[in-house]
């Protein structure tokens, strides 16, 4: 090969490495059928490290998610500013992966700023029932919303739901939801939807750092846990679970160690 098909060649390498390997290695996998969450199944949490060697992490990782919110550990602070979100509405699919429902968005959706970072919001899903506990207790309903930076790095914001009024998004995209319950892997639009509808309601949250919570649970994922616990419906709560469970009665990772892991709650005056 002469020198000028050389460096050609190692141009695309280059692209190929730059852009492809962290979308590969940072993100969930789509199609979920290779694991469950059943405690008592070859394939359930505890060997999801075993399943693939790019999934090993899942067993051996000393910063995996989900935690338990432990006060005992939590540094109170005001420094790491309030939640800079700036979203905007998008086409979005849904599509029942199999062991969750998840809503990616198709069009430009917005983002998130995390010390001068910028992530871009790509996707969400739900967890039945919570995968984080806060202090030892666990809620109804978790949904995660996925960001993620030009580099490949990857930032969730979480929020819990509890039994009460309905959720208004669940609301809207609700007959998407149901339609989609019984098909497997296909992504049906749901039109336009704004991320600015999902309510927070509190500007106190926890940040660590950990890990995703499916395979393959790549590390340095920066965790935002919304204080606040919201609502949803009986009926909402109902529709998710039907739609996704089969062998496992729930679709949330085990807690995990926090090892020796900061955890911080964000108060905007800092006091306790």
């Amino acid at each position: 090969m002469d020198t000028k098909s050389l460096l050609f060649s190692s141009f695309f390498i280059a692209l190929f490495i730059i852009f492809c390997i962290p979308s590969i290695t940072s993100q969930e996998v789509d199609d979920e059928h290779e694991f469950t969450y059943d405690v008592n199944s070859p394939n359930g949490p505890q060997h999801w490290g075993e399943i693939h060697p790019e999934w090993s992490i899942c067993n051996q990782g000393d910063m995996q998610s989900p935690i338990d919110l432990t006060h005992k550990r939590v540094q109170v602070t005001s420094k790491l500013g309030k939640l800079d979100r700036d979203y905007k509405p998008a086409n979005a699919t849904l599509v029942n992966r199999g062991h969750d429902m998840m809503l990616r968005w198709t069009g430009a959706a917005g983002h998130i700023h995390i010390n001068g970072t910028e992530y871009l919001l790509n996707q969400l899903h739900w967890h039945t029932p919570t995968e984080h506990t806060i202090n030892g207790r666990r809620f109804n309903l978790e949904l995660h919303m996925v960001h993620q930076s030009t580099e490949g790095n990857v930032a969730v914001i979480g929020i819990m739901y509890k039994i009460g009024r309905p959720d208004s998004l669940l609301t809207m995209i609700e007959p998407h939801m149901r339609a989609t319950a019984s098909t497997r892997g296909v992504e049906t639009s749901t039109g336009i939807i704004d991320p600015r509808d999902i309510k927070i309601g509190s500007r106190k949250y926890y940040r660590y750092i950990g890990s995703l919570t499916t395979p393959p649970c790549t590390q340095n994922v920066i965790w935002t846990i919304v204080r606040k616990v919201r609502t949803v419906s009986r009926e909402q709560l109902r529709i998710i679970r039907e739609a996704v469970h089969d062998e496992a009665d729930a679709n949330a990772r085990p807690i995990q160690a926090l090892n020796d892991r900061w955890l911080k709650l964000y108060r905007p005056d800092g006091k306790s």
